[in-house]
């Protein structure tokens, strides 16, 4: 309370009254937020958006573990509530059929997503499928998952149900205002305008659904989401379904080798086909409500059907259920919704408008764990749940333009049902970004995957000779996808002689000012109070003390500082918090890395330059500014592979003849070119963290076994009081060693202990120095070394142990010399 009465609730204004706008209200109300107005162009509560016409699928199992959360959430809630004596939530379970042996093999590694994240289900053969769902025709069918939990979301009662509750808490909701305005001031927004009037406010939600990147041209901020048209249709009531009274009984379908779904609607069936060519719609031509309905469409998400899109779909369906060879399709529509560039959800607040809040590309699946998120985030400052991978500001600039939006959500349509592989690159548009080596490292027979839009060499051809006397374990056709014995090769070269990586895709930021180090050492964990030429590891946490970004920061004079950070976050979070006078640009695009890691790195690079570089003179992490040949560079003594070596930079121009420079140098010394292949196994040999990957906010440092970069002793700092009051870790970020020489892990499978799910790997590789697959996993903390788990591969329990770490030089004897 102030001085002056009670404090105002902040005045929040959410654009769309689908079922994200009506669960934001009802998770803010219930939090204190009371003023809370949501608006809607059309009637309530069916307004004409992709809810209008959702089917209401809720399969909760995704290989993002966040898209999980959000939808376990989604079910737990819808679950608890009904509106008009009819239950939000309808719990008849899921069942996903193979058809094929990959997709078989692909059900059991989703199992493995599901027991990693807390979902019971389990993979079942073809009679439990015939049970489960007695259309089918067995004979086609090869196995199922199934996930007892899942099932049907009514969304429009779900809304109902929300939008009752919220309005008891103070919330208003006013149909038939179309927004046509968003008023700001100093940065900040101040109001939404309608055809009805404007509407102050403090905070504004985009929940505008595909109209979103219209709400959002009125803010000035950009919505990368592509809305496409996705066909469903209803059959004439079926024999084999006569007298049926319950909107659904039996599981809700996937039928994923032909991109199909299925559902009940009493004596009739629901389909929905991904398996036709991609509809994109331009979001700033959908119908008003008004005038859709009066060219006869049902609301303006709902486009004509498209029989000859549906035709091929048809006839899948028949030949999978038997039941449908002599039925028809009733009626059918194209409905409008929502994909990204990379298939997730648009969450958070505007930099660049503050106050302007997105929650877009959200399905009825996952749309009140996201109403809960973005409500814990605009009230108590961030979500409980990491969503880095939803974050506004993930796509960098050469992800924005609406060519790419359109061409890589289009492709998300296409992919929506695929077997992707966790390193899978897109196929279009390539190449975007290019470091200046580029055309040397084709030259190598370079293997590209992309990243970011940059295209990383993992492996390189050129190494082909190389790898022939090393051996490696022969691999499962999974784990070989987009992966060489090359690598292990590059690894060795990398231990014994030296190589060059191309590090130019991990971001740099150029911090400068007379308060840039105040303003440094406040938002970090680490003592940057050094003299210029110091290199620090260091965290940026949030006021919980979880772990946002880890970087590195170099300071190369009194106010000049480089940062080497993980993604553009990283450069949002900063420039939020810099005060005037300290400048922040984030400097990747015009500047370029070669990682030159080795026991030869020395011999390299010293003859090259005319300063010291012997441990004495140029000691671990240290930075300086000098010349490698005719290319100044900025040279920083780190490793993230641990092997003696040196991070050189320089400006794009004259990156290409610092390579050529080294490489005509390393010839006498063996170097090779190495890619992130090779470089992955070896920074987890080192145990050496990847953010975002190993760690997020929802850790903090000690669980993450980073806590020896946070000094207590320094002034205060972001987080410190969280971790003042932290407490001994319930949990770690833990090595573990597979015991088969043979076995290999990727990531995200679930971790066993004592016959129960316990935890989840988050990065591995075989290490290829040690003769053994490295794989880290968040697990309980008073797990000693020695202790036997297992990790499920496939369906397969692969016996590892728990490993001390650094499991390779664990006194950095060759990294300090």
């Amino acid at each position: 309370m102030s001085a002056h009465g009670p404090r105002r609730p902040p005045r929040v204004v959410v654009v769309g009254a689908g079922i994200v706008g009506c669960s934001l209200a009802d998770e803010l109300t219930a939090r204190g937020w009371t003023d809370v107005t949501v608006l809607d162009q059309g009637p309530l509560p069916a307004p004409g958006g992709s809810t209008s016409h959702a089917p209401g699928l809720v399969f909760r199992t995704s290989q993002s573990r966040t898209l999980t959360a959000f939808a376990q959430y989604t079910v737990e809630k819808f679950g608890s509530l009904e509106s008009d004596g009819v239950p939000c939530f309808q719990q008849v379970g899921g069942l996903e059929l193979a058809t094929t042996p990959e997709r078989l093999a692909d059900l059991h590694r989703r199992a493995g997503h599901a027991a990693a994240w807390g979902v019971r289900g389990e993979v079942v053969g073809a009679a439990r499928c015939k049970e489960l769902w007695p259309l089918l025709d067995e004979s086609v069918v090869l196995g199922g998952f199934h996930t007892p939990g899942d099932g049907l979301a009514r969304a429009l009662h779900a809304c109902r149900a929300q939008l009752d509750r919220a309005t008891a808490h103070g919330a208003r909701f006013l149909d038939r205002h179309t927004v046509t305005g968003i008023e700001r001031r100093d940065g900040r927004v101040t109001g939404v305008v309608t055809d009805r009037g404007t509407f102050p406010a403090d905070h504004v939600v985009s929940a505008a659904g595909f109209w979103g990147p219209v709400v959002g041209r009125m803010a000035g901020v950009d919505v990368p989401l592509q809305p496409l048209a996705h066909q469903y249709a209803r059959t004439v009531p079926l024999p084999a379904l006569r007298g049926a009274t319950a909107e659904a009984s039996k599981p809700i379908l996937r039928f994923q080798d032909r991109d199909l779904y299925f559902r009940e609607h009493s004596d009739r069936l629901g389909i929905g086909s991904y398996a036709h060519r991609p509809l994109p719609v331009d979001p700033f031509a959908v119908l008003p409500y008004d005038e859709a309905r009066a060219r006869n469409m049902d609301m303006p998400s709902s486009y004509p059907f498209t029989p000859r899109d549906w035709a091929p779909s048809w006839e899948d369906c028949r030949r999978l259920m038997p039941a449908l060879r002599d039925a028809e399709v009733e009626s059918g529509f194209n409905g409008v919704f929502s994909f990204t560039p990379d298939g997730m959800p648009v969450l958070g607040e505007s930099r660049a408008l503050r106050g302007f809040w997105l929650a877009e590309a959200v399905w009825v699946t996952h749309s009140a764990g996201v109403a809960k998120a973005v409500a814990e985030w605009m009230v108590n400052g961030r979500p409980s749940l990491d969503v880095h991978e939803c974050d506004l500001t993930r796509f960098e600039e050469a992800q924005r333009s609406p060519a790419y939006i359109r061409e890589r959500g289009s492709q998300q349509f296409v992919e929506v049902y695929d077997v992707v592989h966790p390193l899978q690159p897109m196929e279009r548009p390539r190449p975007l970004r290019v470091s200046p080596f580029h055309a040397r490292q084709r030259q190598l027979g370079a293997y590209f995957l992309e990243g970011g839009g940059w295209e990383r060499p993992h492996w390189y051809e050129a190494n082909a000779g190389l790898a022939a006397d090393v051996h490696v374990p022969e691999r499962d056709a999974w784990s070989a996808r987009h992966w060489s014995p090359i690598a292990a090769a590059e690894a060795r070269a990398t231990r014994e002689r030296v190589a060059l990586y191309d590090m130019t895709p991990l971001r740099r930021l150029e911090v400068t000012g007379p308060g840039a180090l105040d303003f440094l050492d406040r938002m970090t964990t680490n003592n940057l109070r050094k003299k210029p030429g110091a290199v620090t590891y260091t965290l940026l946490l949030d006021e919980t003390g979880g772990i946002r970004s880890d970087l590195t920061v170099a300071r190369l004079a009194p106010d000049r500082f480089q940062i080497g950070a993980n993604s553009p976050a990283d450069l949002d979070h900063l420039l939020r918090h810099a005060p005037d006078g300290v400048h922040l640009r984030d400097i990747t695009s015009g500047t370029c890395c070669v990682g030159v890691w080795g026991p030869l790195a020395r011999d390299l690079v010293q003859p090259l330059t005319p300063d010291d570089f012997s441990h004495e003179a140029f000691g671990y992490f240290r930075a300086k500014e000098t010349y490698v040949g005719h290319v100044p560079v900025t040279a920083m003594r780190l490793s993230y592979v641990g092997e003696l070596g040196w991070e050189l930079y320089t400006t794009a121009d004259l990156g290409l003849r610092l390579w050529d420079t080294l490489w005509e140098a390393g010839r006498e010394l063996g170097v090779v070119a190495a890619g992130r292949s090779a470089f992955n196994s070896l920074r987890l040999e080192k145990g050496y963290r990847a953010w975002g990957t190993d760690m997020t906010d929802e850790h903090n440092p000690y669980e993450a076994g980073v806590g020896f970069a946070v000094r207590m002793d320094k002034a205060d700092f972001v987080g410190r009081a969280a971790l003042e009051h932290a407490g001994e870790p319930d949990r770690r970020l833990t090595p573990l060693l597979l015991d088969d020489p043979a076995a290999v892990v990727l990531g995200k499978e679930p971790v066993h202990v004592d016959g129960a799910p316990a935890g989840y790997v988050t990065s591995a590789s075989y290490g290829y120095t040690l003769g053994r697959c490295v794989a880290y996993a968040w697990l309980p903390a008073p797990l000693a070394a020695g202790t036997g788990v297992h990790v499920e591969y496939f369906g397969e329990k692969v016996a590892a142990t728990v490993a001390d770490e650094p499991l390779f030089d664990p006194k950095m004897t060759r990294i300090r010399r």
